[in-house]
């Protein structure tokens, strides 16, 4: 099986037990994740399978919409409920302050990355150096707030969804909303309920792939690599084009049936045949491989 069968991630597992576990179901081993969940974190987790593997980076770029809940008043070392408790107060603000400054972290933004993370410096993750009680400086990296919308103030609680770019702590952005109102901040829950294109609703828990197993159904679960890329145009190349193709080699204009220029494409052969991921390169004047799929 290629393609991508859309996690429904619970409560308790990594992402990487998530992996192990499917590996044991499918049995097969070449499975990767497309974006880490927190063991305490719920929701989509997109899993890519045998040639989809090479998919992972690209799809782990994509933005991804979570709902949190922010507890305001405690703050913790990890940002966390999960975590100790540093310090604890009364969360004495206004449903208007609480909506002015949420407001406020929309676009772009510098976020600092917390310690409880698998962020690596110096060729240790944070996480390690953290269970050391130790803290070391981490620089503040870009981040990008496409919306976030308040669902229901209810203190000390806050309950929000949040449409963000890759890279983005939602842990952090609870303790940074606290910090701004005085109060402090951390998050009780979160769940992601959309990965890319991947939502919440298509998602399957790993009790129903292991019955589908069972039943030989799991492939009407899986997301095909060329259904996962159809927002690319599709584009054959001639039939004397096809053996560089199949080669995975540089493609000249005149070997392809039609042009896009300004963006990848799917390159199929002249039959019509999905190959793999290619860009046009203005400087050699040819289709460029980016990932192929034979």
């Amino acid at each position: 099986m290629d393609g991508i069968l859309v996690i429904r991630k619970e409560k308790g597992y990594t992402s990487h037990d998530v992996v192990a576990k499917l590996r044991g179901i499918l049995h097969m081993k070449k499975i990767g994740h497309t974006g880490t969940l927190d063991p305490d974190a719920q929701g989509v987790l997109p899993v890519a399978l045998g040639k989809a593997t090479r998919l992972c980076e690209m799809l782990t770029d994509k933005e991804k919409t979570y709902e949190a809940l922010l507890h305001l008043g405690i703050e913790t070392d990890t940002q966390d409920m999960t975590g100790t408790v540093l310090s604890e107060r009364e969360a004495a603000v206004t449903e208007e302050e609480i909506r002015t400054v949420i407001q406020s972290f929309l676009g772009d933004q510098m976020q600092v990355p917390p310690m409880y993370s698998a962020l690596k410096v110096n060729g240790r993750k944070l996480y390690e150096i953290a269970r050391e009680g130790k803290e070391v400086h981490r620089e503040a990296r870009p981040v990008h707030f496409f919306s976030i919308d308040i669902r229901e103030i209810r203190l000390p609680f806050v309950r929000f969804s949040v449409t963000c770019s890759k890279g983005t702590y939602i842990r952090t952005l609870c303790h940074d909303i606290g910090r701004a109102l005085g109060c402090g901040g951390c998050m009780e829950e979160l769940v992601r309920t959309k990965s890319g294109r991947f939502s919440i609703e298509e998602s399957v828990t790993l009790s129903q792939v292991q019955q589908a197993a069972e039943n030989g159904t799991v492939s009407e679960m899986v997301v095909g690599i060329e259904d996962i890329l159809s927002e690319y145009p599709r584009i054959l190349c001639t039939g004397e084009g096809d053996r560089l193709l199949l080669n995975g080699n540089p493609l000249h204009e005149e070997l392809v049936q039609s042009r896009c220029l300004e963006m990848p494409v799917r390159m199929c052969t002249s039959s019509g045949d999905f190959t793999g991921i290619y860009q046009w390169n203005p400087g050699r004047k040819k289709y460029i491989p980016v990932k192929m799929f034979l």
